[in-house]
C-alpha cells in the first residue's frame, strides 16, 4: 500500500442512504443516487419506505461527472430523482443489466472489467467492477444483477464500494484481486426481503468480517438509515467495531458530514 504522505486526498460526503459524494483530484463521483424525500415506492406487489430525504439536495452537490450506481431495479438505490440526475451526467458505470435500462450515457461494467477516468488535476482514476450478491446464493434471478467497484491510481489510496452485497465471498474475492483497499465504504443496514424470507445486505458483525477480509485502513458504512426494510443502524455497527477493537477505524459519517482521507 502506499505511503499516505504520497497520496492526494480523498473528500467523502455521505448524502444520504447509499449515496456517498467521492471528490479526488476534482472528479466528483456519486454513489446509487437516492435523492427523493420521504415516500412510498412501489416495487412490484409490495411497497418500499423511504423515511428520510437526503442531508443535501441536488443543487447543493457539485456538478458530478460520473455516477456509480450499483444497480438501478430497486428504488433504495435509485429513485426518481436520483435516475433523473444519472440522464444529466457524462457518464454513469453500473451492470450491464442496469445500463440496458438507462440511456446512452451509461456502460455496463462485467466484473473484473474497467475503465480510466481523467481526473483534472491531470491524473486518472481506474475503475474496475467487483462481484456483489444481492442476497443468498441463488436469488440472483429475483433480486437482480449488482455491482461493486474499486477505484485505484497510484496516487490515490485504495477504494472499495460493495454496492449493495450480502456475500462475504464476494468481499474475498475483492480482498484477493485487489489487496491495496484503504478505504471501505461498506453498504450495510440489513436490508430484510419479506418476498425472500432473506437478507439482501450486511448487518454489523458482517460489516466487520468484511472490513478485516479486506485488510482496509477505515471502513465508512453506508445504506445504514433512510428506509424502513433496513433493520440495523449505525449503532450495530459500532457495537461490532467496539467488540473487535476497531472503533477508531470506524468513520461513522451522519447524512451531510464529511471527511477527508
Amino acid at each position: 500500500m502506499s505511503n499516505p504522505s504520497d497520496r492526494i486526498p480523498v473528500d467523502l460526503t455521505l448524502v444520504g442512504g447509499p449515496t456517498m459524494l467521492i471528490s479526488i483530484g476534482g472528479l466528483n463521483l456519486l454513489t446509487d443516487p437516492t435523492l427523493d424525500p420521504p415516500g412510498d415506492h412501489p416495487v412490484g406487489d409490495r411497497v418500499l419506505v423511504k423515511t428520510h430525504g437526503p442531508a443535501l439536495c441536488e443543487a447543493e452537490l457539485p456538478k458530478i461527472d460520473v455516477v456509480l450506481l450499483s444497480h438501478e431495479q430497486h428504488p433504495d438505490n435509485l429513485d426518481d430523482r436520483g435516475r433523473a440526475l444519472t440522464a444529466r451526467v457524462p457518464r454513469v458505470l453500473t451492470t450491464e443489466q442496469s445500463a440496458a435500462k438507462l440511456g446512452e450515457n451509461a456502460t455496463g461494467l462485467r466484473p473484473w472489467t474497467g475503465i480510466d477516468l481523467p481526473r483534472p488535476d491531470g491524473g486518472t482514476v481506474h475503475i474496475t467492477a467487483v462481484p456483489a450478491q444481492h442476497g443468498p446464493e441463488n436469488t440472483q434471478d429475483r433480486t437482480g444483477d449488482v455491482t461493486g467497484f474499486v477505484l485505484s491510481a497510484p496516487d490515490v489510496p485504495g477504494i472499495y464500494i460493495s454496492g449493495d452485497n450480502a456475500s462475504l465471498r464476494a468481499v474475498d474475492q475483492v480482498a484477493q484481486h485487489s489487496p491495496r483497499i484503504a478505504i471501505a465504504i461498506l453498504f450495510g443496514g440489513r436490508a430484510r426481503a419479506p418476498y425472500l424470507d432473506a437478507y439482501l445486505t450486511l448487518g454489523g458483525k458482517q460489516l466487520h468480517q468484511a472490513f478485516a477480509t479486506l485488510g482496509a485502513e477505515v471502513a465508512v458504512p453506508v445504506h445504514l438509515t433512510g428506509w424502513r426494510h433496513l433493520t440495523e443502524d449505525a449503532q450495530a455497527v459500532q457495537e461490532a467495531f467496539e467488540a473487535a477493537g476497531d472503533r477508531e477505524r470506524l468513520i461513522l459519517l451522519s447524512p451531510g458530514e464529511s471527511c477527508r482521507r
